[in-house]
Protein backbone atom coordinates (compact mmCIF):
# COMPACT_ATOMS: atom_id res chain seq x y z
CA UNK A 1 0.00 0.00 0.00
CA UNK A 2 1.29 3.42 -0.93
CA UNK A 3 2.45 5.50 2.06
CA UNK A 4 0.40 8.49 0.86
CA UNK A 5 -2.77 6.40 0.68
CA UNK A 6 -2.08 4.94 4.12
CA UNK A 7 -1.47 8.41 5.58
CA UNK A 8 -4.70 9.80 4.10
CA UNK A 9 -6.63 6.77 5.36
CA UNK A 10 -5.12 7.17 8.84
CA UNK A 11 -6.01 10.88 8.92
CA UNK A 12 -9.57 10.06 7.85
CA UNK A 13 -9.92 7.45 10.61
CA UNK A 14 -8.53 9.82 13.24
CA UNK A 15 -10.84 12.64 12.11
CA UNK A 16 -13.93 10.43 12.14
CA UNK A 17 -12.82 9.18 15.54
CA UNK A 18 -12.51 12.76 16.81
CA UNK A 19 -16.01 13.62 15.59
CA UNK A 20 -17.40 10.44 17.16
CA UNK A 21 -15.60 11.20 20.42
CA UNK A 22 -17.13 14.69 20.53
CA UNK A 23 -20.57 13.24 19.82
CA UNK A 24 -20.10 10.54 22.47
CA UNK A 25 -18.94 13.04 25.11
CA UNK A 26 -21.85 15.38 24.34
CA UNK A 27 -24.30 12.47 24.43
CA UNK A 28 -22.95 11.53 27.87
CA UNK A 29 -23.39 15.14 29.06
CA UNK A 30 -26.98 15.19 27.73
CA UNK A 31 -27.82 11.97 29.60
CA UNK A 32 -25.98 13.04 32.76
CA UNK A 33 -27.68 16.44 32.94
CA UNK A 34 -31.03 15.22 31.51
CA UNK A 35 -30.98 17.92 28.83
CA UNK A 36 -33.95 18.04 26.44
CA UNK A 37 -31.87 17.71 23.25
CA UNK A 38 -29.83 15.04 21.53
CA UNK A 39 -26.11 14.52 21.96
CA UNK A 40 -25.67 15.14 18.23
CA UNK A 41 -27.19 18.62 18.45
CA UNK A 42 -25.01 19.51 21.42
CA UNK A 43 -22.02 18.00 19.61
CA UNK A 44 -22.70 20.16 16.57
CA UNK A 45 -22.76 23.21 18.81
CA UNK A 46 -19.49 22.19 20.46
CA UNK A 47 -17.78 21.59 17.09
CA UNK A 48 -19.02 24.97 15.82
CA UNK A 49 -17.80 26.69 18.99
CA UNK A 50 -14.40 25.02 18.63
CA UNK A 51 -14.19 26.03 14.96
CA UNK A 52 -15.24 29.64 15.64
CA UNK A 53 -12.82 29.98 18.54
CA UNK A 54 -9.94 28.66 16.48
CA UNK A 55 -9.27 25.80 18.90
CA UNK A 56 -10.20 23.34 16.16
CA UNK A 57 -9.07 24.02 12.61
CA UNK A 58 -11.22 22.93 9.67
CA UNK A 59 -8.40 20.87 8.18
CA UNK A 60 -8.40 18.74 11.34
CA UNK A 61 -11.93 17.44 10.64
CA UNK A 62 -12.57 18.15 6.95
CA UNK A 63 -11.77 14.72 5.48
CA UNK A 64 -13.64 12.85 8.23
CA UNK A 65 -16.66 15.13 7.94
CA UNK A 66 -16.69 14.73 4.16
CA UNK A 67 -16.66 10.95 4.55
CA UNK A 68 -19.57 11.05 6.98
CA UNK A 69 -21.53 13.38 4.71
CA UNK A 70 -20.95 11.26 1.59
CA UNK A 71 -22.14 8.14 3.42
CA UNK A 72 -25.09 9.91 5.08
CA UNK A 73 -27.67 7.77 3.27
CA UNK A 74 -26.63 4.90 5.52
CA UNK A 75 -27.70 6.94 8.54
CA UNK A 76 -31.22 7.39 7.15
CA UNK A 77 -31.99 3.70 6.63
CA UNK A 78 -33.16 3.31 10.28
CA UNK A 79 -35.55 6.24 9.76
CA UNK A 80 -37.18 4.46 6.81
CA UNK A 81 -37.56 1.29 8.89
CA UNK A 82 -39.19 3.35 11.66
CA UNK A 83 -41.69 4.82 9.18
CA UNK A 84 -42.72 1.32 8.12
CA UNK A 85 -43.03 0.12 11.72
CA UNK A 86 -45.01 3.09 13.06
CA UNK A 87 -47.58 3.70 10.33
CA UNK A 88 -50.36 4.17 12.92
CA UNK A 89 -48.47 7.10 14.45
CA UNK A 90 -48.07 8.65 11.02
CA UNK A 91 -51.79 8.34 10.34
CA UNK A 92 -52.66 10.01 13.67
CA UNK A 93 -49.98 12.72 13.80
CA UNK A 94 -48.52 12.81 10.28
CA UNK A 95 -49.18 16.51 9.62
CA UNK A 96 -47.63 17.55 12.95
CA UNK A 97 -44.62 15.33 12.37
CA UNK A 98 -44.12 16.67 8.85
CA UNK A 99 -44.32 20.24 10.12
CA UNK A 100 -41.66 19.43 12.72
CA UNK A 101 -39.43 17.82 10.11
CA UNK A 102 -39.76 20.78 7.72
CA UNK A 103 -39.15 23.36 10.47
CA UNK A 104 -36.25 21.34 11.87
CA UNK A 105 -34.62 21.00 8.46
CA UNK A 106 -35.08 24.72 7.79
CA UNK A 107 -33.39 25.52 11.11
CA UNK A 108 -30.50 23.18 10.35
CA UNK A 109 -30.02 24.65 6.86
CA UNK A 110 -30.16 28.21 8.20
CA UNK A 111 -27.66 27.54 10.99
CA UNK A 112 -25.36 25.60 8.66
CA UNK A 113 -25.40 28.45 6.14
CA UNK A 114 -24.70 30.93 8.93
CA UNK A 115 -21.79 28.84 10.23
CA UNK A 116 -20.26 28.36 6.77
CA UNK A 117 -20.62 32.04 5.94
CA UNK A 118 -18.97 33.04 9.23
CA UNK A 119 -16.07 30.64 8.70
CA UNK A 120 -15.55 31.76 5.10
CA UNK A 121 -15.59 35.43 6.12
CA UNK A 122 -12.80 34.75 8.61
CA UNK A 123 -10.67 33.51 5.72
CA UNK A 124 -7.04 32.60 5.76
CA UNK A 125 -5.47 29.14 5.85
CA UNK A 126 -4.71 29.37 9.57
CA UNK A 127 -8.24 30.23 10.60
CA UNK A 128 -11.07 28.30 9.05
CA UNK A 129 -11.46 27.90 5.31
CA UNK A 130 -9.04 29.57 2.92
CA UNK A 131 -10.16 32.84 1.43
CA UNK A 132 -11.81 32.62 -1.99
CA UNK A 133 -9.46 33.42 -4.90
CA UNK A 134 -9.88 36.88 -6.32
CA UNK A 135 -10.53 37.50 -9.96
CA UNK A 136 -7.70 39.05 -11.93
CA UNK A 137 -8.71 42.11 -13.98
CA UNK A 138 -8.61 41.44 -17.71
Amino acid sequence: MNRSVFTRFAHMIVQVGLLIAIWWACDAVVHLLHLPLSGGVLGLGVVLALLFSGVLRVDRVKVGAQLLLTEMILFFIPAVVAIVRYQDLLVQSGVKLMALVVIGNACVMFLTAFAVEAIVRRGGPDRGLPAAPREQPA
